[in-house]
């Protein structure tokens, strides 16, 4: 539900910050106060459309934010859709914001991050239904209507039942449609995958092989400069010029000195030490370097060879990857897919005939779920035409229309015939209305009246109280074209629809707004020569005079009654407490 509104500076108003409670909320409001501003508001923080036009004069950027406390039954789709994009912070709580920038840039933000205004669309589907005026009506999206129908159908075992075997049988198709492409192509595929195979057999790579080749090439291809450089050290080291003997010549003599040193003074024998190891140090290191000089080959025969596997792997690499494990796990991957080319006829043949034992299967859910819902449709229609009755639509009648579309590849049925079909089964489901005798029934989205709309979503809302998910429910003009009597009704349908929604709703009649559990007054008011919207909380006695000022010019006759009708009202709710506690 919605916990809280902050707007600033969008259209004429300057800054708002509303909180809301569960149950019923009312707006009320002169003509052009402001109250289908706040409503336009809302809609753009659920992703709707948001023009720079919106902006309040002499700003730079409208800002409004929503924070909603997430119910359980939005909690597991919300909680998904947030997941997959990194979005999920508290997980009773998610924060909508839409910002409009005078340069023409809008940004979407969900828990403060900025996010497409297609995502924050799905998310804010999932959030509020807005009725009246506006496109956001849920309810005119025929995609909708079938899970709708669904949930007052009770069917959700049985469809689950149906879609475990309908993933199932995706599997098997997707399976089986891989393995007859393969079959289609099978001689050249095979021959390419043996080639493939023979290949990089051929080669008989070692993973850590190139690193050593390319250490390998590098001393064959510097053999001369390398046995250079080691001679020269080892005359340095051994034997020296004519002049000046080898550094171990010459530290041999500086040895045979300390040694004559520590036998006269025993306090410099740690001396004497210190540089016989580094003697033996540089002993062992002479003799690795000529082991090193000895081992050096000039073999340009060896060096071709070098080069030519690394070009070797290189072809392969430009080939099957980019690594010699890319190329072995290539080799693997063709392995398999040669295997089951080669018993692909095989497993073709298992899997047709599990195809048709899910087809089988799924036929039987599928006509299970259309028979308990045309079952249950005229049993919603019912209920749904006694709503309207009691709104002041006595001639209007209602229609679910289920239709299954043939395909030759569908679910086949008990009379032969072939459906198409899909996760929720073979229907396909429409509600249609006929709000005047003689015009015949009409998609919902025909309807003209805006008042007629939002009756008859009343109407659908409260038979499908329980099968709507959807926590908050906003009504706008509800009212139009009503009278007061019918104004009660439509208060106290309201309110009952508040027991499993917060429901909010703008009108003008007194007998609907005394139904409300939190009541908020929408005037303009004139400030330093600007128009800004002002929006207070109602108690009594403020709210029995904004009933009765509903009414007319306040006086001794409205005030009387507007108490008349709250307490007619309160009578309603404490009789309709009571009947439930029985």
């Amino acid at each position: 539900m919605l916990t809280e509104l902050q707007i600033e500076n969008f259209a004429i108003i300057q800054k708002l910050h509303l909180d809301f409670l569960p149950g019923l909320v009312i707006f009320t409001g002169e003509t052009g106060a402001g109250k289908s501003i706040i409503m336009d508001a809302l809609e753009a923080v659920l992703g709707g459309r948001a023009e720079t036009t919106a902006i309040r004069t002499g700003a730079e950027r409208a800002q409004v934010e929503a924070t909603f406390r997430l119910d359980s039954a939005v909690r597991e789709p919300i909680h998904a859709l947030l997941k997959a994009e990194d979005l999920l912070d508290d997980p009773d709580y998610i924060v909508m914001g839409r910002e409009i920038r005078r340069e023409g840039r809008n940004i979407a933000r969900i828990n403060g991050r900025t996010v497409t205004a297609a995502l924050q669309r799905s998310v804010g589907e999932y959030l509020i239904d807005i009725h009246g005026q506006s496109e956001h009506l849920s309810l005119l999206h025929v995609r909708n209507h079938l899970h709708l129908l669904d949930g007052f159908a009770d069917i959700g075992e049985l469809l689950a039942q149906y879609q475990a075997v309908y993933r199932q049988l995706v599997e098997v198709r997707a399976e089986l449609q891989h393995l007859r492409t393969l079959e289609q192509d099978a001689a050249r595929r095979m021959d390419m995958l043996t080639y493939q195979i023979q290949e990089i057999d051929a080669a008989q790579l070692q993973t850590d092989e190139e690193s050593n080749l390319r250490q390998d090439r590098t001393r064959l291809a510097n053999a001369e400069s390398l046995a250079k450089h080691a001679q020269q050290a080892l005359i340095v080291l051994e034997e020296g010029s004519p002049e000046v003997g080898g550094v171990n010549d010459l530290l041999g003599e500086a040895l045979d000195a300390l040694r004559n040193l520590a036998r006269i003074d025993t306090s410099t024998e740690p001396l004497y030490e210190r540089l016989s190891s580094s003697v033996t140090a540089l002993q062992d290191l002479a003799l690795e370097v000529r082991n090193y000089a000895e081992n050096i080959e000039f073999n340009p025969h060896l060096l071709d060879q070098v080069e030519e596997r690394i070009d070797l792997i290189n072809n392969l690499k430009r080939k099957y990857g980019e690594t010699i494990d890319a190329i072995l796990a290539y080799a693997q991957k063709a392995r398999a897919e040669l295997e089951s080319i080669t018993h692909a006829g095989e497993r073709i043949s298992e899997l047709e005939e599990r195809q048709l034992s899910l087809m089988t299967a799924l036929s039987g859910y599928g006509q299970a779920l259309s028979q308990r819902r045309s079952e249950s449709a005229g049993e919603l229609s019912r209920g749904i035409e006694v709503e309207l009755q009691d709104l002041q639509m006595e001639r209007a009648r209602f229609q679910i229309e289920i239709t299954q579309r043939p395909d030759e590849n569908g679910l086949p049925l008990q009379d032969g015939q072939r459906v198409a079909f899909d996760a929720n089964g073979i229907d396909r489901v429409e509600f249609l209305v006929e709000t005047n005798p003689g015009e015949g029934f009409k998609p919902l989205v025909k309807i003209a009246s805006g008042g007629e709309t939002s009756r008859l979503m009343l109407a659908l809302k409260n038979v499908l109280a329980n099968a709507d998910k959807i926590p908050t429910l906003v009504f706008d003009e509800i009212d139009q074209g009503i009278g007061g009597r019918v104004g009660m009704v439509v208060g106290e349908k309201l309110w009952n629809l508040s027991h499993q929604h917060q429901v909010m709703c703008i009108t003008h009649l007194p007998q609907l707004a005394a139904y409300g559990e939190q009541h908020y007054r929408v005037i303009k008011a004139l400030q330093d020569g600007r128009t800004h919207v002002e929006v207070q909380p109602l108690a009594d006695p403020e709210r029995l005079a904004e009933l009765a000022q509903m009414l007319g010019p306040i006086s001794e006759g409205t005030l009387q009654s507007a108490e008349e009708i709250l307490k007619i009202v309160h009578h309603q709710k404490t009789g309709k407490v009571e009947d439930k506690s029985k």
